[in-house]
């Protein structure tokens, strides 16, 4: 096995499952926290916290999104062509 064939299996194993599934996580953190944030708008201590996490999910959103964004400008920059998806 040569490091290409290593780098595109783990890259196909991030990329393309384990992405998505995280992204959607994210999401639905997202969401979650806003529906909390709608059903309990009268309780400032839970909709703080329901706003903790519309700001977590947002974060996990950005930190993800851009590190694949990142693995792809280096994979674009070294001429590797592993596109899993």
């Amino acid at each position: 096995m040569n490091l290409q064939t290593l780098i595109s299996s783990a890259t196909r194993l991030l990329i393309g499952e384990l992405l998505p599934i995280t992204v959607a996580a994210a999401v639905l953190v997202f969401f979650w926290g806003l529906f909390q944030s709608i059903a309990k708008g009268g309780d400032k201590n839970a909709a703080e916290s329901a706003r903790n996490l519309m700001v977590w999910g947002i974060l996990a959103l950005f930190v993800m999104l851009s590190a694949w964004g990142l693995v792809k400008f280096i994979q674009s920059g070294l001429n590797l062509n592993l596109n899993p998806l």
